[in-house]
């Protein structure tokens, strides 16, 4: 008999409806082991993901493994939480960086951003890029500089004009 023609109990439908939901509108989603955090632990680091609208659950690998369109069997091993969102992924790294170096966990076991999976050591060269605004900051103003010299180069040939003018003018009055 096949997995998918048995009767599946209906908490476990809404159970596996629920994580389809979840994972289909995230952006990206990290994996990590959450083994051994405490619920102060969990609840600081929920709070902390929270103010960067991403969420922390924990889940069920075989569920989350049929959930997902690729093969995730390899990140699936142990207690597996799941840290996702569709905000800025670069500041949940960051953050979940700074929490695991203050208390050893979770340990990021690697994830899937936009669709491609990502290994736990390009989770950790996330969080060393600079945010969505600073990148956005650094773009304009490299697109604005060439404009920004420019007016600078246009307003020194004028400023030299108008001084030798002046200097034209000066010297005409001494010989005057």
């Amino acid at each position: 008999m096949k997995p998918d023609s048995k009767d599946i109990r209906p908490e476990k439908k809404s159970i596996a409806t629920e994580l389809e939901q979840r994972v289909s509108g995230a952006l990206y989603m990290i994996l990590a082991d959450y083994t051994g955090m405490d619920m102060p632990q969990t609840n600081e680091l929920k709070q902390s993901l929270r103010d960067k609208e991403a969420s922390f659950n924990v889940v069920n690998n075989r569920m989350l493994n049929r959930t997902l369109d690729t093969d995730a069997s390899a990140l699936l091993k142990g207690q597996t939480a799941m840290i996702y969102g569709s905000g800025d992924v670069v500041e949940v790294a960051k953050i979940i960086k700074k929490f695991t170096a203050t208390n050893q966990k979770p340990v990021v076991k690697g994830g899937f951003l936009e669709g491609k999976a990502i290994s736990a050591a390009e989770v950790g060269e996330l969080a060393k890029l600079p945010s969505k605004d600073v990148m956005r900051a650094q773009l304009l103003g490299t697109l604005q500089a060439p404009c920004t010299q420019l007016v600078g180069v246009m307003s020194q040939k004028v400023s030299s004009l108008v001084y030798v003018l002046d200097a034209v003018r000066s010297k005409k009055e001494q010989e005057a």
